[in-house]
């Protein structure tokens, strides 16, 4: 029977993965002081990875300002800091396993051809066995097998979820035409890697966790618990992000995105702390926030850093 129960793990280890296609916004400072909290206080280890195998999307010096963004904000992990651009040969690794196994399959549709079919992708390529020999391999992506994909899981803040069956079981790619290996493949694998027990992130990734569950139980691997923290928001459908050039939060002082960010997730600071050091706001979070004070809002509508 499904649970909404949350069930912390021993030894907790989670994590704060931030592209550095720009300066950190306060959408994604939610997800870090969220998932940090989480750790925490559960006496557990908080890591940073840098998701950088997106590559043409990086912009340069951004994890440098992310880093130093968290720091001020008190938010320090433990361990080096893991870059996903420094570890393609290990998705080399995962990626020959699951083909060996016959999971992985060559797809030549264009984004352009699937958008036309409705927006997922059909396994329109599945019977045609393409591969290095019968088609270029330049032109080519690969998809994983996903039949049998489970739509339904426990959210360990939302409890029960159901995503529709057909996103849950869409034949995802891998890796990429210009050979670069997808978000869906690194996430995997780094969490797996890092031994992460307890993925705290927004509520725009909940579709994407029975995939990455299912690529977990395909590779022998235990998955973390996920949870969803609210999205912060310009407006409903409008969540703050690079892409909708969210305003980096150097231009505001670091006690007010904490107090901001705490009371999103439903923690209010007492008056005297409201414009205190962030870290000794984020110090007094641990002592007192609680989970269940999370609004049950998938959204959360802010004006201030759109």
């Amino acid at each position: 029977m499904l649970s909404n129960k949350r069930k912390p793990t021993a030894n907790t280890v989670g994590r704060f993965a931030p592209s550095p296609s720009g300066p950190l916004h306060f959408g994604s400072l939610l997800a870090a002081v969220g998932s940090y909290l989480f750790s925490k206080q559960q006496s557990g280890k908080w890591l940073l990875r840098i998701e950088d195998i997106d590559t043409p999307r990086v912009c340069p010096g951004a994890d440098s300002s992310i880093m130093h963004t968290l720091e001020q904000h008190g938010l320090l992990w433990d361990g080096p800091v893991i870059y996903q651009s420094q570890r393609t040969e290990r998705y080399h690794e995962i990626f020959n396993q699951l083909q060996q196994q016959g999971l992985v399959y060559g797809c030549q549709c264009s984004r352009k051809q699937i958008n036309a079919g409705g927006g997922l992708y059909q396994g329109t390529c599945a019977p045609l066995h393409l591969n290095n020999t019968n088609s270029d391999v330049k032109k080519l992506s690969w998809r994983l097998h996903s039949a049998g994909v489970t739509n339904q899981f426990i959210d360990s803040l939302l409890g029960p979820q159901q995503i529709e069956q057909t996103l849950a079981e869409e034949d995802y790619i891998l890796l990429r035409r210009d050979g670069l290996f997808s978000y869906q493949l690194a996430v995997v694998v780094d969490d797996w890697d890092q031994a992460v027990t307890e993925v705290i992130r927004g509520a725009d990734l909940l579709s994407m966790t029975p995939r990455q569950q299912h690529l977990f139980q395909l590779l022998g691997a235990k998955a973390p618990l996920y949870g969803h923290l609210p999205l912060a928001v310009t407006a409903p459908g409008h969540k703050l992000s690079k892409q909708n050039h969210a305003t980096a939060l150097d231009n505001w002082p670091a006690s007010y995105t904490m107090a901001r960010a705490l009371a999103i997730l439903g923690l209010v600071l007492p008056a005297e702390l409201q414009q205190a050091a962030a870290p000794e706001q984020l110090s007094y979070a641990l002592a007192n926030w609680r989970p269940a004070a999370i609004p049950a809002e998938r959204e959360i509508i802010t004006s201030d850093f759109g």
